[in-house]
């Protein structure tokens, strides 16, 4: 194999297999996810070990440098399936009139007086910083926060108020449990271990899609930043290349056009978790690289993931039809660099 069309062993020995952090920062955006699967478990531990009373939370989230109070919040909010925006539309002031919560944990009765949402003060995701973006700040607890995180922790204990004009909604009721869980260290990380799975198999595929979205935009990006001469594409298409006598178009990921009017084709595919997107790409591999060689242009992939790596038939296919085969490290997007470079210098030569 030449310097840049590669075998799936040098590629797999390049390659950095997991998100990599540039990903993993614009993704939180799209989705959080990925982050609160990365930071369960110290969810848990703060959870864990916060037993002493039923605010020993705070002092705990004080003292940690892993998660900040928002991120906290954040994951309360998964895993009790309650929104910033359900939160918006009820009218604590007429559920609690006297401005407190009574609650029972562990059989004793506790106050807790609420700061802010009890004055019809405005709440939703952007205000409670667990919105896209927001998360990636760590933010300080204030009032706001710590109510709402008291209301999911215990919002289910709460004694019924007599002089109360509505009720806190028995779904929203019905969620708000997790606080019992503080203490039962077994039943603590199966519920939330057993609740990010069923959460990660709802946003899979999206999250999947996402990131692979952003795998190309990255790609894109690197590749205008680094050749400012050159025209690039997402989603494009080659002029007289088709797949169907000419009836449509064949779009590629990313098209890179040179000042000489010369393609290449590049297709991304960055896969954690094994799926069909090699598999299909692998099985149009070789007429892709037929059509393009023939009229005088170049196709390059670059592969990436474990998940790729295990499907080892489908990397051989792609790799023995690719004119260029990097992963997705800084130093393998620079080999893909200098091979459109050293393309577009054997088109001048010609």
């Amino acid at each position: 194999m030449s310097y840049y069309a590669r075998t799936p062993k040098e590629l797999s020995q390049n390659a950095v297999k997991f998100w990599p952090r540039e990903l993993m920062d614009r993704e939180v955006a799209a989705s959080i996810i990925p982050l609160l699967i990365k930071t369960q478990d110290k969810f848990i531990g703060l959870l864990d070990i916060s037993d002493a009373r039923p605010d020993a939370w705070k002092d705990t989230l004080r003292n940690s440098k892993e998660l900040a109070a928002n991120l906290f919040l954040k994951h309360l909010m998964v895993l009790s399936d309650i929104s910033g925006e359900r939160l918006r539309r009820l009218n604590f002031s007429k559920m609690f009139p006297e401005g407190s919560m009574t609650y029972i944990w562990q059989e004793q009765s506790y106050t807790y007086p609420f700061q802010e949402i009890t004055r019809r003060t405005r709440i939703s995701n952007a205000t409670l910083f667990v919105h896209g973006k927001s998360l990636i700040t760590a933010h300080e607890l204030d009032g706001k926060m710590e109510d709402v995180i008291m209301l999911i922790l215990y919002g289910q204990a709460a004694l019924d108020e007599m002089a109360a004009e509505e009720a806190l909604p028995d779904e929203i009721r019905a969620k708000c449990m997790i606080g019992s869980l503080i203490g039962k260290s077994d039943e603590l990380r199966k519920f939330v271990k057993e609740r990010y799975i069923w959460v990660s198999r709802i946003t899979g595929g999206a999250t999947a899609n996402a990131m692979g979205q952003m795998a190309q935009n990255y790609v894109l990006e690197t590749l205008q930043q680094a050749l400012p001469e050159w025209r690039f594409n997402r989603d494009g298409t080659i002029p007289g290349i088709s797949h169907n006598q000419g009836k449509t178009e064949t779009h590629f990921d990313v098209i890179a056009r040179s000042q000489l009017d010369k393609y290449v084709a590049i297709e991304v595919c960055f896969q954690v978790t094994t799926n069909s997107v090699i598999e299909r790409k692998a099985g149009q591999a070789e007429a892709r690289a037929n059509m393009l060689r023939s009229a005088g242009h170049r196709i390059a992939y670059v592969i990436d993931g474990a998940g790729n790596f295990e499907r080892a038939a489908a990397l051989r296919t792609i790799c023995n039809n690719s004119d260029c085969t990097v992963a997705f490290s800084q130093n393998e997007i620079q080999r893909l660099i200098q091979f459109l470079t050293e393309s577009n210098q054997s088109y001048a030569e010609v």
